[in-house]
């Protein structure tokens, strides 16, 4: 059979509801909140596309969405060519095999109660992969050394280690069925500036020795232009704009993008001084009650008549650089 030859995952139009009841003795369904509201992309076999934005905007519940850890409500999730959200409960097993996240919170998301052999096999006896102890010692043993961490540790408790070396478990756990796609949901947040940087190193070793595509979610733009080969932004539940890491950096064309931009620091003190910061006023709108329009118009430092009426679509510039706002043409 051919190798397919289009993106490994494209999403079109993915939308995340969840229901809001009212309080007292009696709940009732009171209206609904748009966590993820109309979102496309595509990420290509090995790349890395970074999803950036506040928190709250809808990144991690989008990367949910994709694995069906959470439940899209409408929109197409198509991973290497195979529709995701339609596929019964055996197929979606099957198909989650080539599919893994890795959590944000290192120490939330291992097991106080199994060992760290036990964390990292699951998955293999989950997916009917475990052959037997002699295999699983092996299995261990490798993927450990794989994270960087002693095969010696199988018989350790999370407990015993640090935030660093949790996420490198993981990991670890993550890789184990050998998958070609993983979410990174935040994965360095939780952890100290000092470790941070091991672990983004270590993700891109791992992408360039396994060929593995990542959707790497996060709010920190410094992080997001290390390790990504596109970026794109989300502000309340939407992609505002997607672009080449190189492009959206030096030229970013959504007011959102450019205020976040201004916010990460710079190293070099006498380029820091002469920067525009962009200070945004007001506060995020809910979701469960967005504005007319755009939606970032309430807080947008160039807004005009145009953007409390028409709701400016996601559209592709002719350079590939995609931005869904009214201050550039061509955009309905």
């Amino acid at each position: 059979m051919a190798e397919s030859t289009g993106p490994l995952l494209a999403v079109e139009d993915l939308r995340v509801r969840f229901p809001v009841r009212s309080t007292g003795l009696v709940r009732r369904h009171s209206g609904e909140v748009s966590a993820v509201d109309g979102v496309s992309f595509a990420i290509g076999r090995g790349e890395t596309l970074g999803l950036v934005g506040e928190s709250g905007c809808g990144k991690t519940t989008t990367g949910l969405a994709l694995l069906r850890l959470v439940e899209p409500s409408a929109g197409r999730v198509a991973f290497d060519g195979t529709e995701v959200t339609t596929l019964g409960a055996r197929a979606l097993r099957a198909l989650r095999r080539r599919m893994a996240m890795i959590f944000q919170d290192p120490y939330a998301s291992l097991n106080p109660r199994m060992s760290i052999a036990s964390i990292i096999t699951e998955p293999l006896e989950i997916h009917g992969l475990h052959r037997g102890r002699q295999h699983r010692r092996r299995r261990v043993g490798e993927l450990l050394e794989l994270v960087g961490l002693s095969p010696d540790y199988g018989n350790r408790y999370p407990h015993e280690f640090s935030g660093g070396q949790r996420q490198r478990i993981g990991i670890a756990r993550a890789l184990a069925t050998e998958p070609d796609f993983i979410v990174a949901d935040e994965p360095i947040a939780a952890l100290d500036v000092s470790i941070q940087a091991q672990i983004m190193n270590l993700l891109e070793d791992l992408q360039d020795t396994l060929g593995l595509t990542y959707l790497f979610i996060a709010h920190d733009l410094a992080a997001v232009g290390h390790i990504s080969d596109r970026v794109a932004v989300m502000y309340l539940g939407r992609v505002v704009e997607v672009a080449d890491r190189a492009a959206l950096f030096e030229a970013p064309r959504h007011p959102y993008t450019r205020a976040l931009l201004s916010a990460v620091p710079v190293a070099r003190p006498q380029v820091e001084r002469r920067r525009d910061r962009i200070i945004l006023g007001g506060e995020v709108p809910s979701a469960a009650d967005p504005p007319s329009g755009c939606r970032f118009r309430t807080r947008c430092p160039v807004v005009f008549d145009r953007c409390s009426v028409v709701d400016p679509v996601l559209a592709r510039q002719q350079d590939g650089h995609q931005v869904a706002c009214h201050h550039w043409p061509g955009i309905a």
